[in-house]
C-alpha cells in the first residue's frame, strides 16, 4: 500500500476515533471534559494523557479535525509522526500544566496541531532542505494565520497550549536535525 495511503487511512482512522470519543463524552454530559490538564495540581498530570482527545463540544472538535487531519498527514508522509507527536505533546502538556490559570481543566488537540505546524514550518531551516523550506513557506501561507494564537487572548481558548505545541514542533525538528553536516553537491 502506498505511503499516501496508509497517512491517509492512519488520519481517517483517528479523526473517527476523536468523533466517537467526542460522542460518548456528550452522552455523559461532557464528564469527562474533567480529566483535562488541571494546573499545579499532582492529580492533573494525567489530564496530559487525556487532554488531546477531549473537546469542549463538536464545534470545538470540527474546528481543530481539519487542520489535525491535514498536518498529521503530511507528518505521516515525512516519517516523522510518532517522535514528533509524542515531542509536541508532553512539552505542550507540561508547558499548560505549569502556566494555565489555576482552577481551570485544559482540553483539545490544538497545542498538537500548533506543534505539527511548527514542526512542519520550521524543520527545513534545521536541515538545510530547499523543499522543506518552500513546503514550509506554502504551509505558512494555508496556515500561518492560526499562529497568532499563540498571544494570549480571551474567550477560554488556552494560548498556552497554542504557545507550547509550537515550541514542541520547533525542539521536535531540531532535535531530529541531521547530526552530521550534509556535503555540499558540487
Amino acid at each position: 500500500m502506498p505511503r499516501w495511503q496508509r497517512s491517509g487511512i492512519i488520519m481517517a482512522g483517528i479523526a473517527v476515533l476523536l468523533v466517537v470519543i467526542e460522542s460518548v463524552d456528550a452522552v455523559m454530559n461532557y464528564d469527562l471534559n474533567q480529566d483535562g490538564i488541571v494546573p499545579r495540581q499532582v492529580s492533573g498530570l494525567d489530564g496530559i494523557l487525556w487532554a488531546p482527545f477531549l473537546h469542549t463540544d463538536f464545534a470545538h472538535l470540527f474546528g481543530n479535525l481539519l487542520p489535525g487531519v491535514i498536518l498529521g498527514f503530511l507528518l505521516l508522509m515525512a516519517r516523522r509522526f510518532v517522535v514528533v507527536t509524542v515531542i509536541v505533546w508532553v512539552i505542550s502538556g507540561f508547558g499548560v500544566w505549569l502556566t494555565a490559570p489555576s482552577g481551570s481543566v485544559t482540553i483539545g488537540a490544538s497545542g498538537i496541531i500548533f506543534g505539527w505546524l511548527a514542526y512542519l514550518l520550521v524543520r527545513g531551516l534545521f536541515n538545510r532542505n530547499v523543499w522543506q523550506v518552500l513546503g514550509g513557506v506554502v504551509l505558512f501561507a494555508v496556515y500561518g494565520g492560526i499562529l497568532w494564537g499563540i498571544l494570549p487572548q480571551g474567550g477560554g481558548v488556552s494560548w498556552q497550549g497554542h504557545l507550547f505545541g509550537a515550541a514542541g514542533g520547533v525542539l521536535a525538528a531540531w532535535l531530529m536535525r541531521p547530526k552530521k553536516p550534509q556535503p555540499n553537491a558540487a
